[in-house]
This record gives C-alpha cells, sequence and structure tokens, in this order.
C-alpha cells in the first residue's frame, strides 16, 4: 500500500506540471489584467501603466512569466508556487492571495465536506433502497426524485431555499435559518451550544442546495452498480448458502457496488466546486466561491491560476484517495 501510494503521488507530479501549464496559458490568453486601467478616461499617465506592468511582470515573456509564477526565481518576493506565493493581485497592492485563500479555505470546506458526506450516504441509501425494489412505487418515486434534482440550476434551486428559508422565519416568528451570510463571525466568542445553533442556522439551506444537486447523478451510479451486483453469480451463490438477506447486500454486494459511485464521487469534485461558487454566492458565504468571482470581477490573473490550481489540486487528490478505498471495499484488489 506504501508503495502503490508513493507511486501515485510521483505520477501525479506530472499531471500538476501540465495542470500549471494549462491554467496559466489559458488565463494569460484571455484578457489583459491592465484593461480597465488602459480604457479610463482620462487616460492614465503612461509611466503610471508601465510601473503597473512590471508589478504584475507583464513586461516579461510569457515562458518567462511562467517560471516566475512556478519558482519564484528572478521575482520581487511576491511571487512562485514553491515558496508559496502566489502573484501579486491587480486588486490591491496590499491584496495577498495567499492570505484570502487561507482565510476562506475554512468556510468552503465546511461546506462541501458536509454536502458530500450528506450527498454520498443519501445516494448510496437511495440507490440500493431503488436497485432492492426495481419498478416498484418506491423506485419510480427515487427515480423521479433523482431526476427532478438533477434538472434543477444548483442556482436557481438555491433561491428558492433561501426564500423558503425567509417565508419559514416569518411563519414561525423568529430566525431559525439565516439566509445570508456564513456565520462566522457571529459563533465567535459563543459556548458550545451556541456554535451548535449558529452552525445548523447558518448551513443548513446551502448544505441542502449542494447535497440535493450533487446526490442526484451519484444515486443514479448507484443504483445501477447494485443492479449489476445483485445479478451477480457471487451474489446468488451466497443466497443459496442460505445467508441472511441483510448480510447478503451489507457483506458482498453493497461494497462491491460502492467501487463505481467512489471513481465518480472522486470525478464529482470539479462539479462540487462548481456548484459551492454558485451557492456561496446565492447565501453570500464569504469562501473561495466570493474569492473567485471577485478575481473574475477585477480580471485579477493570479488570483484566478491560484483558484484553479487548488481546485485541481482537489481533484487529484480525491482520485489518489478513490484508488486506496478501492482495496477497502474490495478485497480481491490488491496493490502490489
Amino acid at each position: 500500500m506504501l508503495v502503490y501510494t508513493v507511486r501515485r503521488l510521483l505520477g501525479a507530479v506530472p499531471v500538476l506540471v501540465l495542470a500549471s501549464i494549462l491554467t496559466f496559458v489559458l488565463i494569460d490568453v484571455s484578457g489583459d489584467p491592465l484593461a480597465d486601467l488602459r480604457l479610463q478616461q482620462p487616460p492614465p499617465d503612461p509611466s503610471v501603466i508601465q510601473l503597473q506592468e512590471e508589478r504584475l511582470y507583464l513586461d516579461r515573456s510569457m515562458a518567462e512569466r511562467y517560471w516566475l509564477w512556478v519558482t519564484g526565481i528572478g521575482g520581487n518576493g511576491d511571487i512562485g508556487l514553491l515558496q508559496g506565493e502566489f502573484g501579486p493581485s491587480t486588486q490591491s497592492t496590499t491584496y495577498d492571495i495567499g492570505a484570502n485563500i487561507a482565510e476562506r479555505l475554512g468556510v468552503t470546506l465546511r461546506l462541501v465536506g458536509a454536502a458530500m458526506v450528506l450527498a454520498f450516504g443519501l445516494a448510496v441509501l437511495t440507490g440500493v433502497v431503488s436497485a432492492m425494489r426495481q419498478y416498484s412505487k418506491v423506485d419510480y418515486t427515487l427515480t423521479f426524485i433523482g431526476f427532478l434534482a438533477l434538472a434543477m440550476p444548483t442556482f436557481w434551486f438555491a433561491g428558492i431555499m433561501q426564500s423558503a428559508g425567509v417565508g419559514f422565519n416569518e411563519l414561525v416568528g423568529t430566525q431559525v435559518f439565516a439566509t445570508i451570510g456564513d456565520g462566522t463571525y457571529q459563533a465567535q466568542g459563543q459556548d458550545l451550544w451556541g456554535r451548535i445553533t449558529n452552525a445548523f442556522a447558518y448551513m443548513t439551506l446551502p448544505t441542502i442546495v449542494l447535497m440535493l444537486t450533487t446526490f442526484a447523478s451519484w444515486s443514479r451510479y448507484q443504483r445501477t452498480s447494485m443492479l449489476e451486483v445483485l445479478n451477480s453469480d457471487y451474489v446468488r451463490l451466497a443466497r443459496a448458502k442460505g445467508l441472511p438477506e441483510r448480510v447478503v447486500i451489507r457483506r458482498h454486494a453493497l461494497r462491491t457496488a460502492l467501487i463505481p459511485l467512489t471513481t465518480v464521487t472522486a470525478v464529482g469534485m470539479a462539479a462540487i466546486i462548481d456548484g459551492t461558487v454558485l451557492t456561496e454566492r446565492v447565501f453570500q458565504w464569504r469562501g473561495l466561491g466570493e474569492f473567485f468571482i471577485a478575481a473574475v470581477d477585477s480580471n485579477d490573473s493570479y488570483a484566478l491560476m491560484a483558484w484553479l490550481m487548488l481546485s485541481g489540486t482537489t481533484v487529484i487528490v480525491a482520485n489518489l484517495i478513490a484508488d486506496l478505498l478501492y482495496g477497502v471495499l474490495d478485497p480481491r484488489i490488491r496493490y502490489e
């Protein structure tokens, strides 16, 4: 296992290098970070533009800028991924991209972590129930709910849930669900029970949005995988031996059926991150989603590249974890 893990980590290095090249090139050719400054009326003094070009390293070639962005060698100490510096920002000379990512990362991880755990559990439950009761009313009902959730745009569903939360609060005469903000500052100085109620109020609605839009596709994969396993020879043999149905499902069918869902979950990390951006925007969470939108609005190329590299690294790590889980789910898989 250790050798396999090290080998997979080493194999991720060229993938990250390729991802960094594609990220840099695509962002670099997508637009001029100083376009707004150049179009100002009256036009700024050419020396101002020249100073900004030097600060953002736009006076150098693309290849040199990529080298600076990765290594920081030859820079001014504010750039270099290997040195923990993401580069200067167009938003402000005092705007620290790395510090802002670190500040917002915990906010986003709360939402993504809770939504993923709940979505995975709900997908497994509905997928198994649908497969065991194939073509029944329960199966058709769960299928309808899954396709309905799959068809709903994230931003639209988030708006509906936000309005529903406001309506519920007005109905009961008190704020049960917080519809704006992430509650980080409200939780400061509170006792344990206060932090729990604060987390429930602020996390419930956005977590439901991201969970339902995520679980919909996962449940369909789980249902299909479970149907294939239930019709396999070794499951029939287990039943023929007289094993209780719950033992057959839990020990023989479910573990094997979880392998495809594990793969889909790892690959689907990119979609979860995209959904998080929209969800945070609607509920006005100060997470990485707001960071990304602010970077787009200000054409902050280094901030965009930092966000994309973080997202790409997350997907790669998720796939590594999925590979390691295969051996846990199916003892027939061995890492040599």
